[in-house]
């Protein structure tokens, strides 16, 4: 498996798959209207393993942005779906506010999903879809954290229109990669209205949707 070097292409690299940190880069790219290039890395048959991806990213997970047009003119290769919604939108002056105030509460549900919502999701996932022995104790204990995650979320949303307050932003962006991806961890929105209310306002958006479409373009026989 090979990958363009970033000097060779001209627009915006993705090397992403079917996931849930996967979706939130072309979300961010296709609300702010940029042209990019979306790379499939089938993390199913192991590609995110290959020496040539390692070379761009040493942690061995999707995704990865490239940009052609870093500081300077310069090649920016970036990992962490977190880190390239940031870089994203510091770049070009959207999906973040200017206030100090508005910014770190986008900042602090960032730090909520890496820290706290993406593991308890994934955790649960893994375990109630991979584990290759009966392990109830660790199942409990994950899915039981996915279930308390949701309801931080619905709380949250209970109050704000969005996650970070009244304003679509990177943080709905992070949160709702994993909630397309919720069967995973075998969690609905039965007692959670307000976290339907929001997921269904964001799946209906036309960025969503064409995200969501290229996305799952990227599985074999899709």
């Amino acid at each position: 498996m090979s990958f363009t070097h970033p000097r060779y292409s001209l627009v915006l690299q993705v090397l992403a798959f079917a996931t849930p940190n996967s979706l939130k880069v072309p979300i961010a790219l296709e609300e702010l209207g940029l042209e990019y290039e979306l790379k499939a890395v089938n993390v199913r048959q192991g590609q995110q393993k290959s020496a040539d991806f390692l070379a761009l990213n040493p942690n061995g997970r999707v995704p990865v942005l490239i940009d052609p047009e870093g500081a300077g003119g310069q090649s920016l290769v970036l990992t962490e779906s977190a880190a390239i919604l940031v870089y994203l939108a510091e770049k070009h002056g959207r999906l973040l506010p200017q206030t100090v105030e508005a910014r770190v509460r986008v900042f602090e549900q960032l730090f909520f999903h890496a820290s706290t919502l993406g593991p308890a999701f994934g955790h649960a996932g893994f375990f109630l879809k991979h584990a290759t022995a009966a392990m109830p104790i660790a199942i409990a204990r994950f899915h039981n954290e996915a279930l308390r995650t949701l309801g931080l979320l619905e709380a949250l949303l209970e109050r704000h229109e969005f996650v970070a307050g009244d304003q679509f932003s990177i943080a709905d962006i992070a949160h709702f990669g994993w909630m397309w991806r919720k069967e995973f961890a075998e969690v609905d929105f039965s007692a959670s209205p307000n976290v339907q209310r929001w997921y269904d306002a964001l799946s209906a958006r036309p960025a969503v949707i064409r995200a969501i479409k290229r996305v799952e373009a990227l599985i074999p026989d899709a």
